[in-house]
């Protein structure tokens, strides 16, 4: 079971200009005792599911096309969504990485049952996977420049440092 719940309290309907108007989905998210939440449209909730087709068995989702657009018939389509999210978290014991993305949730190792493909852009699984090593090591705080009795200076820590803190000084 994961610790991720998901609802879709409610929609409100755009205007698009010079196209025709849309409904924005308000997707509530709550992981870990943190909630934050993410709009999307019908067309997202789409794209996703065509992506997630070639990865696991998802839900149903709702109909693509909508007769009319009175409050009901977004009502259903609304429960629909949220039903289809739902269902995807409680059928699947390993959740893809773009579903993953679709709700804005950061991969962490918190999360054991999580793997990192399947992403949009639908890249070799090898570049998908996350590997994380040390770029640079510091011997003590980077943040303090080295005392004066040090004889050699750490270039990198100073110039970055400068470089942060002090943009326009010229190096010595």
């Amino acid at each position: 079971m994961h610790n991720i719940s998901v609802s879709i309290p409610s929609f409100r309907s755009e205007d698009g200009g010079l196209e025709r108007g849309y409904t924005v989905f308000k997707i509530e998210v709550l992981m870990s005792g943190r909630q934050h939440t993410v709009e999307k449209r019908y067309s997202e909730f789409h794209a996703l599911h065509k992506v997630l087709k070639k990865i696991i068995k998802p839900p149903e989702i709702p109909s693509k096309h909508v007769r009319n657009w009175v409050p009901k018939v977004l009502e259903q389509r609304r429960h629909g969504l949220e039903f289809y999210l739902q269902s995807i978290i409680m059928e699947n014991e390993v959740l893809p990485k773009i579903f993953l993305d679709f709700l804005n949730i950061r991969h962490f190792p918190s999360l054991p049952k999580t793997e990192s493909c399947g992403s949009l852009e639908m890249e070799a699984e090898e570049s998908s996977k996350l590997t994380h090593q040390p770029a640079l090591l510091f011997l003590r705080d980077p943040y303090l420049l080295p005392a004066t009795n040090d004889t050699f200076s750490n270039v990198v820590i100073e110039g970055v440092i400068h470089g942060i803190f002090y943009p326009d000084l010229q190096p010595r």
